[in-house]
């Protein structure tokens, strides 16, 4: 049995098909040859658009000319009124700069000191399962997403999700969600820059009402750090560090730009790569089991601690494996600032650059058995040889996210702590398909039974 996978659409469909299906799932707008092709054109009416899956390729957008290669101002369109100008949507020395004041917060050094905080998340989110572990069918994605959002929270801010703020903020984010297409006419269209955008009204009010919340705890935050009462976590680190260039640190406004993104990407993203975890270790119970004992064998009935994370090396290959075949961010676009010449075809300034770790990371020319579950493949030279060259979950170059280390703690350990308490089954009439809007969720939710583990 092979994981679930979205059908393909159809050989060729008029733009208008094309823009219905892309609206409602990027995924299974696209065509099947995607999946072998090492580059494709898209043409419309409006702009040109090239989905690249050769490797080097990738590596030049990405890796050796990153700047020649900004990300389009099409992937802004629909996230505005949430993100600002955050470092997720700017570019050139804008961008340079927040990210000089961003990074030295997710060095090495500082997982290990975030790490108590990831733990406690993770109790917590074994103690909330523990009343819903009775064997009944429960959507996975919703627990999740709290016991992601408690992590952000926690690392962050340094409060737990029950916190009364950060309670309004994950509620206001939820309806959020709902509300905010992936695209809106805007990010299909090129429209100009005078003409105004709109976005649903909801979306709108639930994207003011959040970042009013983040504007109140940055303001709180600041008030600590000029009395000197401020806990030494990731929002005390980001708003104290100066720009070694111009000595200027973030104000008010473009913390909330930050802290919107953090929430998006940190939560957003972490909570669709755990909720597949579990499902294709309810889909493939002999991994689980590995899993289970994996835990057991490295921190056992005490609490885990930073130094168990390197006894974790099964379940961190599941790990990857979920975000190969479930990538959250399926797909990234950049645009080509001069004239290019990709595969013998002559690619035009403005023209859209689509880099998709969905399809290049399922791609039959690169990876053996593709489209099945595989984590002993990292294990091989041949596995690793794909990480290397195909594997791009956190973008990569000097655009990776950040926060790529953070999540390579969180995930595993997450997993682990949850494996490790309960068993995971899968629900027979409610099975999982993944689509694609801002991350890749199940179309339907996540269903799985979960009952407390045998032994524990």
């Amino acid at each position: 049995m092979l994981p679930p996978k979205p059908p393909s659409r159809p050989g060729r469909v008029s733009l208008w098909r094309y823009l219905r299906l892309f609206r409602a799932d990027i995924l299974s707008a696209q065509p099947a040859r995607l999946y072998r092709a090492w580059m494709a054109e898209f043409r419309t009416p409006f702009f040109r658009s090239y989905l690249c899956n050769q490797p080097d390729l990738v590596d030049l957008v990405l890796k050796g000319r990153p700047d020649d290669f900004p990300k389009s101002n099409r992937v802004r369109e629909g996230l505005t009124p949430l993100l600002g100008n955050s470092v997720f949507v700017t570019n050139g020395e804008t961008w340079k700069r927040q990210r000089r004041i961003i990074d030295p917060a997710f060095e090495g050094g500082r997982l290990r000191h975030v790490f108590p905080a990831m733990r406690d998340a993770g109790q917590g989110a074994v103690q909330r399962l523990g009343q819903r572990a009775e064997g009944t069918a429960q959507d996975i994605e919703s627990e999740a997403s709290h016991a992601a959002a408690d992590v952000i929270f926690r690392t962050l801010f340094s409060i737990p999700i029950e916190n009364e703020v950060a309670a309004r903020v994950f509620s206001e984010f939820r309806e959020h969600q709902r509300t905010q297409p992936v695209v809106n006419l805007a990010a299909l269209i090129p429209l100009p820059g005078w003409m105004p955008r709109f976005h649903r009204r909801r979306a709108r009010r639930t994207a003011w009402v959040i970042r009013d919340l983040i504007r109140q705890l940055t303001i709180e935050r600041m008030a600590r750090i000029e009395a000197g009462t401020a806990p030494d976590d990731l929002a005390t680190k980001i708003m104290t560090t100066v720009d070694p260039q111009t000595g200027e640190r973030f104000d008010t406004e473009e913390m909330v730009d930050q802290v919107a993104i953090f929430f998006l990407a940190g939560h957003e993203t972490s909570a669709s790569a755990l909720a597949w975890a579990l499902y294709l270790l309810a889909l493939y119970p002999e991994w689980q089991s590995r899993v289970a004992a994996e835990a057991q064998a490295g921190f056992g009935d005490t609490a885990p601690e930073f130094s168990h994370m390197s006894k974790l090396p099964l379940t961190r290959d599941v790990f990857r494996e979920t975000l190969r075949l479930y990538p959250p961010v399926p797909m990234m676009v950049r645009q080509a600032r001069c004239p290019e010449d990709f595969r013998d075809r002559s690619i035009s300034p403005g023209a859209q650059i689509v880099l998709s770790p969905w399809h290049l990371h399922r791609h039959e020319r690169i990876w053996d058995n593709p489209d099945g579950f595989d984590p002993a493949r990292y294990g091989t030279e041949e596995g690793r040889k794909c990480l290397r060259e195909a594997f791009i979950p956190f973008s990569a170059g000097q655009r990776v996210c950040p926060g790529a280390g953070f999540a390579m703690i969180e995930g595993p350990l997450l997993l682990a702590m949850l494996v490790r308490k309960y068993r995971f089954e899968t629900v027979a009439e409610r099975p999982a398909m993944p689509v694609a809007h801002l991350t890749v969720r199940g179309k339907d939710g996540i269903w799985l039974k979960i009952a407390p583990r045998e032994g524990v």
